[in-house]
């Protein structure tokens, strides 16, 4: 990537225009896109066809991101809330039963969200620093959640989103803060009502600045940043994973915090691998939490297709064992069992264990048994 950092801001605009005007800012975009591949073929990937495909595809997924992040919905002058981690986006193992949301912001202006709370069973808003691609973290400035917020007497939120502190509902930014990410969590989404939020600059119209050359250079240089940092950082987190394949020890919190993961939430990440008779046992008795759930995910730690195949569990639909154990099976086809996972044709990936609120944090046992040594479930029913 270009340094401009020397350069006084005349010369960066002076720059860029000529950057825009013969397209070298293309160019390099392009280059640095080609250069971001190398996460595909890095020695710690699988060498097949499939998961080379599914790495090639996950690299299309954060263009589309980078694009539609530094590109279309940039001007923190005019937020709109967006997904751009979804059923076809994911990354950083993306929780299946999170509704994400994101829209631009910056510390040196002040917002507004409001709308209805629904009925989702978690909502969780945070402002951040930083980003993948620039720093390599996503370091929180601010985060409420939405159970602590006052709301109005009709039930909606009504919240002030600045640098300077506000006496009531206010979610802090810094002057660094770049980004406002919304986390609904359903844990019956055929039950649950999303809320529905919308954001506003209050201390300035709400309308986008004019394109401009600088814009536009920022932009592609941003995503095609954002895909280089994005795929390289969770390649050495999956490198670390790597040497406790099928075991869940607990991730570093400093870590994941600064990857941007939710406060008060503690992770077990690491790799799973299995040939076509064996299945993994992951048995723990959850804690008294406010949320936990597990979940299956390819090499690139995309969580696998959802839409179609049952990858996860959480504290609703996992089926506990008499004494309270879960035992969860993950496996290439039903043992009939009520916790089975399916790998959706995956003979290997990431997983990952989480929970928000935690009054203790048990470590997870695993073993790797046969499909035909699979225990059977002797529980009374549901655990939530």
């Amino acid at each position: 990537m270009r340094r401009t950092d020397h350069m006084s801001r005349s010369e960066r605009d002076e720059a860029a225009e000529k950057r825009v005007m013969d397209a070298s800012a293309w160019t390099e975009f392009c280059e640095n896109l080609k250069l971001a591949g190398n996460a595909v073929l890095d020695e710690n990937s699988p060498a097949d066809p499939f998961n080379r495909a599914e790495g090639l595809r996950y690299l299309s997924r954060l263009v589309r991101a980078g694009l539609e992040t530094f590109i279309e919905n940039a001007d923190p002058h005019a937020p709109e809330l967006r997904r751009n981690a979804h059923e076809t986006i994911k990354m950083g193992a993306d929780n299946p039963d999170n509704h994400y949301l994101s829209a631009p912001v910056s510390g040196e202006c002040e917002y507004r969200i409001r709308g209805t709370r629904g009925t989702v069973y978690y909502l969780g808003i945070g402002t951040q620093e930083g980003g993948y691609g620039s720093t390599g973290s996503l370091k929180t400035s601010g985060y409420l959640d939405v159970s602590d917020v006052e709301l109005e007497p009709d039930g909606s939120v009504d919240i002030i989103v600045s640098a300077r502190e506000h006496p009531r509902n206010w979610l802090r930014m810094s002057p660094q803060s770049r980004l406002l990410i919304v986390r609904q969590t359903f844990l019956d989404r055929a039950t649950e009502q999303p809320a529905q939020l919308k954001i506003e600059r209050i201390d300035g119209p709400h309308v986008p600045r004019p394109i401009s050359a600088q814009a536009v250079e920022r932009g592609l240089r941003g995503a095609a940043m954002f895909v280089a940092g994005c795929a390289q950082l969770f390649n050495q987190w999956v490198a670390g994973f790597l040497p406790h394949t099928n075991e869940l020890p607990m991730f570093d919190p400093a870590v994941a915090t600064a990857a941007g993961g939710i406060p008060d939430c503690i992770y077990y990440h690491s790799y799973w691998k299995l040939d076509p008779g064996e299945a993994l046992l992951i048995e723990v008795t959850p804690p008294v939490c406010d949320y936990w759930n597990f979940q299956l995910n390819n090499h690139w730690m995309e969580s696998l297709d959802y839409r179609y195949h049952r990858i996860a569990l959480n504290k609703h639909d996992a089926v506990a064992e008499r004494d309270g154990t879960v035992r969860i099976v993950v496996a290439h086809r039903n043992p009939g069992h009520p916790n089975w996972l399916d790998t959706a044709g995956h003979d290997r990936g990431t997983m990952c264990l989480r929970w928000i609120r935690a009054d203790h944090h048990p470590t997870p046992r695993t073993r790797v048994v046969s499909l035909a040594d699979v225990p059977r479930h002797d529980g009374p029913g549901a655990c939530g």
